[in-house]
C-alpha cells in the first residue's frame, strides 16, 4: 500500500468516526429535548392533577361547612320555637295575673 493510500483510509475511518461522534452527539440531543418535553408534560398533568385535587378538597370542605350550617340553623329555630313558646306561656301568665291584680284593686 502506498503512503496515499494509507493516508487516505485514515482520513475515512476519521471522518467515518467523526460521522458516528456526530451522531451520537445528535441522538443525546434529541433525547435530552424529548425527556425535557416529557418532563414538561409530566409537571403539566402533576400541577392540573394538583388543581383538581384542590378543588375536589374544598368542594368537599364546601358541602360539609353547609351541611354544619343546616344543623346550627335547625337547632336555632328549634330553640327559638321554645323561647317563643315559654315566652307566649309567660305572657298568658303576666296577663292574668295583671287581670288579678287589677281585680283585687277594683274590689278592695
Amino acid at each position: 500500500m502506498g503512503k496515499e493510500n494509507i493516508l487516505s483510509e485514515i482520513k475515512v475511518a476519521e471522518d467515518k468516526a467523526q460521522k458516528m461522534i456526530d451522531d451520537g452527539k445528535k441522538r443525546k440531543n434529541d433525547r435530552i429535548v424529548s425527556a425535557r418535553a416529557e418532563a414538561r408534560e409530566i409537571i403539566k398533568q402533576a400541577e392540573a392533577d394538583a388543581q383538581e385535587s384542590a378543588q375536589s378538597a374544598m368542594r368537599s370542605a364546601e358541602e360539609s361547612i353547609a351541611s354544619e350550617k343546616q344543623v346550627i340553623i335547625e337547632s336555632g329555630n328549634k330553640e327559638a320555637e321554645e323561647i317563643r313558646k315559654q315566652a307566649s306561656s309567660n305572657m298568658d301568665k303576666a296577663v292574668e295575673n295583671l287581670l288579678t291584680e287589677l281585680e283585687r284593686s277594683i274590689h278592695a
